[in-house]
């Protein structure tokens, strides 16, 4: 069982300015894109925070703020591809914090951390060769997930948050966050956006890392 410590950081806010975005119209909750100075692992992480009256940890009777930790999938996010599920969680993410107030934390971490053209030699294995994400992964000698969550810890910290409900269905990210002294107060699963395209996607995440997914 991991042991929560306090994460020591010197990352601090470097710019904020509100970006309207189309998916939060309905809302008519206008982000703030925030980036960061001193992060540990120097790279361009970004948070987008909704407004809702839910930051300091002062007040107690304040319920913690809705938090998403987004891995940027450019196939997914960007061309809206069904290998994954990643836009649909995004946009799901994206719709439920602007409407409630709280913070998506868009991670700098594509392909599970193995980068773009790392992901798409997963993609050709797993279309050539018959193989899963994880054994893919293998096959480039990469770990199952090179992602590590202690950036996400260190933006929440630097935005003053301690305490989140955070929206996921991937038991890691909160089992690091909690690690760095960051409180879960509750969990939210998001739906499972299955495809004929990325069932045997959703399966494996399911079954090799225990992803809460409603899929057979």
């Amino acid at each position: 069982m991991s042991t929560k410590t306090q994460l020591i950081t010197s990352a601090s806010i470097q710019t904020q300015v509100d970006v309207p975005c189309s998916i939060t119209d309905k809302s008519r909750n206008t982000p703030r894109f925030v980036t960061f100075d001193n992060l540990c692992d120097n790279k361009e992480h970004i948070a987008l925070v909704y407004s809702g009256d839910v930051w300091t940890p002062e007040q107690e009777n304040i319920a913690p703020p809705l938090v998403r930790i987004h891995s940027k999938c450019l196939t997914g996010d960007t061309f809206g591809s069904r290998l994954c599920d990643c836009g649909q969680q995004l946009h799901h993410a994206q719709d439920c914090i602007s409407r409630h107030g709280g913070v998506l934390l868009y991670m700098d971490q594509e392909g599970r951390g193995i980068g773009l053209y790392n992901k798409l030699k997963c993609y050709f294995l797993k279309a050539t060769q018959g193989l899963d994400t994880y054994e893919a992964n293998r096959h480039l000698n990469f770990p199952d997930d090179l992602r590590d969550y202690t950036p996400a810890a260190e933006m929440l910290l630097a935005l003053n948050i301690e305490r989140i409900k955070l929206l996921t269905n991937n038991p890691d990210k909160a089992k690091q966050i909690t690690k760095h002294g960051i409180e879960i107060t509750s969990l939210e699963n998001t739906p499972t956006f299955e495809t004929e395209e990325n069932h045997d996607y959703l399966a494996c995440k399911k079954k090799k890392t225990q992803h809460n997914l409603n899929i057979k």
